[in-house]
């Protein structure tokens, strides 16, 4: 049953929305422990919310279009009366966040009820939500293998259906590299276009945030819902609510695949469905995105200079309660010359200003979104072209160089991974990427694949 459908039913007093909840909460008390999604359950929360969306359809008032839906969000949003963790031991120090953050605040208002706080990388800074503090979430396509990061727990829920609807952030590709690992659908918004306050900071150059959901209408109403002009935000440069439409309507529209870097580095099965999305799209054309591989070592050395600077204090106060990865790659970015920082910003500013100019040719690029399916959890090293390279940076390979100039992107996972040849059937996505403020035209596209067949959530094999 779609959200639509769902809030639909309880409106009309077909179902009950403290039934819903209920039934979550059940399984995710039953079949969370395996997958490690959830940091907190927030029972009496939403067992309050369901009540009180219950009580409005009794009194003949609408209580929105997302009427009892239950909905999670990455544990560095902002849930009032609850510590926001943002992966960390130190944060579990913090007093509890006193108002829940704006896109929370945005779910509530429409009707959501909230159930928990999901897992993630420490401070968001990784790919693989193997979180030293809480855990491993394991990917529910297969449990030995990663969901993907940083909003790892977020993708894994949504993927194992303990949720429909959840919310992640994207600074290198944090929801994009998730969703193509647990076969989900996910949209990183243009740089501005969703507020950020009440959300944990990493890297506030590339910070997004953005909703994933296994069906692409859900994924639509909940970034619709979403939008909202916030003064808290200072970074949001906000155009207008423009709503996502489904129209699956195409025709006019110039797409072509991203060759260069997004066509090397990986494994054929990532190169395989960006082909499979190409032929039912009688997308021919190619485009070259210039200095990705530049843009991209840009990123690295802002990510770790501001993520340094942010955590600078803790740093020096209680080293040995990060991570130990976190923390050397945020030492290392404390010492970085100031000269490199600035350098690695100028060629951002470049960088940005020659893609942005393909857009004057093109509508919508594709490319990759991972360079190959989920490694297993623990796996440092992984093959491509005959050298072994490290799993976790290279997990982003394909999503840094976009995010890093803040350009929207839909994230389609491959209908049949199975028929595309990915290892053990597991899931795989492509990039949709457009021009800044044109998520409505990537949802149009991602329409039409859905409409073809060709993208859609596959299911969740039995572990």
């Amino acid at each position: 049953m779609s959200v639509a459908a769902l809030a639909a039913a309880i409106r009309s007093g077909k179902r009950k929305a403290i039934e819903v909840t209920e039934e979550r909460l059940a399984d995710i008390a039953a079949r969370d422990p395996l997958h490690n999604c959830f940091t907190e359950v927030t029972a009496a929360r939403a067992r309050a919310e369901a009540a009180a969306v219950d009580a409005r359809v009794a009194a003949g008032i609408d209580p929105g279009p997302l009427a009892g839906v239950p909905v999670a969000v990455k544990n560095l949003f902002d849930l009032e009366g609850t510590a926001t963790l943002a992966g960390s031991k130190i944060e579990r120090d913090s007093p509890p966040a006193a108002r829940d953050g704006f896109l929370v605040r945005k779910l509530t208002e429409a009707g959501a009820v909230m159930l928990g706080a999901l897992n993630m990388d420490e401070y968001a800074y990784g790919f693989s939500t193997e979180n030293a503090h809480d855990g491993p979430t394991r990917n529910p396509h297969d449990t030995t293998r990663i969901a993907g990061g940083s909003s790892g727990g977020s993708a894994a829920a949504v993927a194992a259906g303990l949720v429909p609807i959840a919310l992640g952030s994207d600074t290198n590709g944090s929801i994009r590299v998730p969703a193509s690992l647990c076969g989900i659908w996910g949209v990183k918004p243009t740089y501005g276009r969703l507020s950020r306050h009440g959300s944990f900071p990493f890297v506030g150059a590339f910070d997004h945030l953005g909703p994933f959901a296994r069906e692409l209408s859900d994924l639509a109403l909940a970034y619709n819902i979403l939008q909202g002009e916030d003064a808290e935000d200072p970074a949001q440069a906000f155009p207008g609510i423009q709503p996502a439409r489904l129209d699956a309507e195409i025709g006019g529209l110039r797409i072509a695949v991203a060759d260069g870097h997004f066509a090397r580095g990986g494994h054929p099965e990532a190169f395989a469905a960006v082909a499979v999305v190409a032929r039912a799209l009688g997308a021919t054309r190619t485009v070259t995105i210039p200095h990705a591989a530049e843009g991209r070592a840009a990123a690295f050395l802002i990510t770790m200079a501001e993520g340094a600077n942010l955590h600078m204090a803790n740093l020096c106060a209680r080293p040995q309660d990060f991570d130990f990865a976190t923390r050397d790659r945020f030492l290392a970015g404390a010492l970085l010359p100031a000269h490199w920082v600035q350098q690695a910003q100028r060629l951002r500013a470049r960088y940005r200003a020659e893609v942005l100019k393909l857009f004057a040719e093109v509508d919508v690029i594709l490319a990759p979104a991972t360079p190959f399916v989920a490694p297993k959890i623990g796996q440092a090293l992984i093959e491509v072209d005959g050298e072994d390279i490290p799993v976790r940076p290279n997990l982003g390979i394909y999503t840094q160089p976009i995010s890093c100039i803040g350009l929207p992107v839909v994230a389609a996972p491959l209908a049949d991974p199975v028929a595309l040849g990915t290892p053990g059937g597991l899931p795989i996505g492509v990039q949709l990427i457009g021009a800044p403020w044109a998520e409505a035209t990537l949802f149009r596209v991602a329409a039409a694949l859905e409409k073809m067949g060709v993208c859609a959530a596959p299911p969740v094999r039995k572990n």
